[in-house]
C-alpha cells in the first residue's frame, strides 16, 4: 500500500519537528486490512509553500496552522475548497477560536486540532483522518473496483459500528448496575445518549445495505409494474416514530394509485432517503409535504420540508458520496453521507431527473421526475 503523503504548514521550526516526530514510523491499522497506512512527510513554512506542494497533486492529508507569514492557513483551506482540490485538511493552531473553527469546518476541514497537543492526541486524529481518506477513496470508486475493494469497503463500515455497540453496552451494564443509583432519572444522560448511539447505527446499516444492494451486482432487478403510493405509505410508516419524536407532520397528496415500471426495493430506498432526510433536516414541530402526481407523461414525485435549509455552496457537493453538510445545526445529526448518493445513482439508472430548491431556515424542496416506459 503506497504511504500517504502528509503535508506539515506552520512557521514554527520546533512545531514543524515536534510533529514530524511523533509521525515518524507512526502507522494505522485496521483488522481487515494486510498492510498499514504509513505516511510521508513534507514540512513548509508558508502558505504560498503549500499551495505549491498541494497543487502538486501529490499530497493527501495537510496538516495546517492558522497563523503563517503572508497567506493564512484559512486562505489556504478555502483554496483547496474552492478550487476542489482532493485533499484532507487538519487545522492545527494556537489561536483558536469559534468563528475560526466554524469558517474552517464549512471550508471543508475534517478537523480541528487546537495547539498544545499531545502525541497520542495527534495520533487519534491522524488515525481518523486517515480512515476518512481511505473511506472516501473507496466510495469514489466503488463502480471502478473489483470485488475485493466492495469487501474492505464494508468492512470499514461495519467497523464503525464497533465503538457505537461498545458504548451502548458500556452504559447498559451501569444502569443494571444501577451504579449512580436507584432512579431511572439518574440516567437520562446515558439513555439519551444510547438512543443516539442507536440511531446512528441504524442509518449506517440501511446505508451499509442500500449500496451492497446497488453495487454488488448479487442480486437481480425485478422490473415489473407497481403502485408507488403503496411503496410511499410503506416509508411513511417506516420513518413516522423519527418525525415522532420531533413532533413533526408528515402530509401526504397521493392519487389512489400510481403505477410504474421499477423495481420496488430501489423505489422504497429513493422513498426512505427523501423522507428520512425531510424529517432529521427539519425543525422541531415542522411539516413534510409529500407528494406524488402526474404532470403530462412524467411521474413527479415531491419532498418539501420546513427545515434548516441548504447553503447555495452545498447545493453542487449534495449527491457526492461521503458529502455532510456540516455546521452548528448539523452536529448533532446523524449519517453516513451515503442516502443521497445512493438516491442519486438509483434515479440515474431510471433515466429520472432530480433537482433540488432550498433557502436558509425555510426549507428544501426535492423533486423528482420520472418517465413511464
Amino acid at each position: 500500500m503506497e504511504p500517504l503523503k502528509v503535508l506539515i504548514v506552520d512557521d514554527e521550526p520546533g512545531i514543524r519537528s515536534g510533529i514530524e516526530r511523533v509521525l515518524r514510523g507512526f502507522t494505522v491499522s485496521f483488522p481487515f486490512l494486510e498492510t498499514d497506512f504509513t505516511f510521508d512527510l513534507i514540512s513548509v513554512e508558508t502558505g504560498e509553500e503549500a499551495v505549491d506542494q498541494i497543487d502538486s497533486g501529490q499530497i493527501d492529508i495537510v496538516l495546517l496552522d492558522n497563523k503563517l507569514p503572508g497567506i493564512q492557513g484559512i486562505e489556504v483551506l478555502e483554496y483547496i475548497s474552492k478550487n476542489k482540490i482532493g485533499v484532507e485538511v487538519m487545522m492545527i493552531t494556537s489561536y483558536a477560536n469559534l468563528d475560526l473553527a466554524v469558517r474552517a469546518t464549512n471550508q471543508g476541514a475534517f478537523n480541528f486540532v487546537p495547539k498544545p497537543f499531545t502525541p497520542q492526541e495527534l495520533r487519534n486524529a491522524m488515525e481518523a483522518i486517515t480512515k476518512h481518506v481511505y473511506l472516501k477513496g473507496i466510495g469514489k470508486n466503488l463502480n471502478k473496483t473489483e470485488k475485493q475493494n466492495r469487501f474492505q469497503f464494508l468492512s470499514v463500515l461495519s467497523h464503525e459500528l464497533k465503538s457505537p455497540i461498545n458504548a451502548v453496552e458500556g452504559y447498559l451494564n451501569i444502569m443494571k448496575d444501577k451504579q449512580i443509583g436507584d432512579d431511572i432519572g439518574d440516567y437520562q444522560t446515558m439513555i439519551d445518549r444510547s438512543l443516539l448511539r442507536i440511531k446512528g447505527m441504524r442509518s449506517l446499516i440501511m446505508d451499509m445495505l442500500d449500496i451492497t444492494r446497488l453495487e454488488s451486482g448479487i442480486k437481480q432487478r425485478e422490473i415489473k409494474p407497481i403502485d408507488l403510493i403503496e411503496i410511499a405509505r410503506i416509508s411513511k410508516d417506516t420513518v413516522e416514530p423519527l418525525a415522532i419524536q420531533k413532533n413533526i407532520k408528515i402530509r401526504c397528496d397521493f392519487p389512489e394509485e400510481m403505477i410504474f415500471n421499477a423495481d420496488s426495493n430501489e423505489m422504497e430506498i429513493i422513498f426512505n432517503n427523501l423522507l428520512s432526510n425531510a424529517v432529521k433536516y427539519n425543525r422541531e414541530s415542522g411539516e413534510v409535504f409529500f407528494t406524488i402526481k402526474k404532470v403530462q407523461e412524467e411521474i413527479h414525485i415531491i419532498m418539501e420540508d420546513t427545515g434548516i435549509g441548504i447553503s447555495p455552496e452545498d447545493l453542487p457537493k449534495l449527491f457526492g458520496e461521503f458529502h455532510r453538510i456540516k455546521n452548528e445545526k448539523t452536529r448533532d445529526i446523524t449519517g453516513s453521507g451515503l442516502g443521497l448518493s445512493i438516491l442519486k445513482k438509483l434515479v440515474d439508472m431510471y433515466q429520472g431527473i432530480v433537482t433540488v430548491e432550498s433557502e436558509i431556515d425555510k426549507g428544501t424542496k426535492f423533486t423528482l421526475r420520472l418517465s413511464p416506459k
